[in-house]
């Protein structure tokens, strides 16, 4: 009977270890990756970098940031969608990647974001800023709009690829204000920058985190923000007008925002942690005081399923502004 007892205690251990429960290694136990679905440079990787740094910084292990681009995200979003359900992969993507994107692509879509990805939180929102180069003539939206209503298909307009915020908004401006603009979709917010910039193309729509430099510089030159309102909070853009200014009674008014995701039934333990994590460096006070100035704000749900429900409500709304923009994927 002592011999049963001393092995049986001399088991319990192994027994305990073998329950998946406790089997669990706690989160993060070795380097995370951020993917991020579009090229580096832009705005989402700005942000992605941003978080990447002070996860590190909170929890003592390695954040990496990892940029998958193609087909307006989806090839980084299956990736993502079929990655271990650990907690050591995840996404920050962009409104049109996962709500948009099936509306875009159809029946080539590889995944439905819904289903096939775990929902964490949002981490901030804003508008987008139209732009064009500083060496070119139009002072204003108005100046803009009339030469190319002159010149039919002359004015280039970068994005940072089909069926992305950029591109759709710049084709619902399009149809309200009646003009022919030729759109030049590239891999990226960063290389079309790098076009804009340069001198290559003439203009392009896109979030703010990534043009103000650009713009305070004299790089670029804004021209309307794609919000109804003006963006007074942002230095610099106090003079710049508003969707309801130039093109009234249109209805438009621009807000893209970015959220963390996951592969699909992470542990509800390991989400909990994500969450947590995620939601204390966002909300840190640092963390939108450098988002502010390049025209965005922070914003977080109270739980993964808070997000879900915003999200699921925000398809209707992309839906809607992919069929009145007439964008398809090419």
């Amino acid at each position: 009977m002592t011999m049963l007892t001393r092995r049986s205690a001399l088991m319990t251990p192994l027994a305990l270890l073998a329950t998946p429960a406790l089997a669990q290694a706690p989160w993060p136990s070795r380097p995370t990756r951020i993917v991020v679905p579009i090229a580096a440079g832009g705005a989402l990787d700005i942000t992605a970098r941003m978080l990447a740094e002070r996860l590190q910084a909170l929890l003592g292990q390695p954040f990496v940031v990892e940029n998958r681009a193609g087909a307006g995200g989806n090839i980084g979003s299956q990736h993502v969608a079929q990655s271990p359900a650990d907690g050591h992969t995840l996404m920050l993507a962009a409104a049109n990647t996962l709500a948009a994107n099936k509306f875009l692509y159809g029946n080539r879509m590889p995944i439905d974001p819904l289903k096939d990805l775990g929902p964490v939180t949002r981490v901030s929102t804003g508008t987008i800023l139209m732009a064009v180069n500083a060496q070119r003539p139009w002072r204003s939206f108005a100046e803009l709009i009339a030469f190319a209503r002159a010149n039919p298909g002359r004015v280039s307009m970068g994005s940072s690829g089909t069926g992305t915020t950029s591109h759709l908004f710049i084709e619902r401006v399009k149809r309200a204000a009646n003009v022919d603009i030729t759109h030049v979709p590239y891999r990226g917010g960063g290389p079309a920058i790098q076009d804009l910039v340069a001198g290559n193309i003439d203009m392009m729509f896109d979030v703010m985190p990534a043009l103000m430099p650009h713009v305070r510089e004299g790089r670029v030159r804004a021209l309307a923000v794609g919000s109804a309102a003006r963006v007074t909070f942002v230095p610099g853009l106090e003079n710049v007008p508003g969707m309801d200014e130039v093109l009234p009674g249109q209805g438009i008014d621009a807000q893209a925002w970015y959220a963390v995701v996951s592969p699909p039934n992470l542990p509800a333990p390991i989400l909990e942690r994500v969450h947590a994590s995620i939601v204390q460096v966002v909300r840190a006070p640092e963390f939108g005081e450098r988002l502010a100035p390049l025209g965005f704000r922070t914003v977080t749900d109270a739980t993964p399923a808070a997000f879900l429900e915003f999200w699921r409500a925000e398809e209707d709304r992309w839906k809607q502004l992919v069929e009145i923009s007439g964008a398809t994927a090419e």
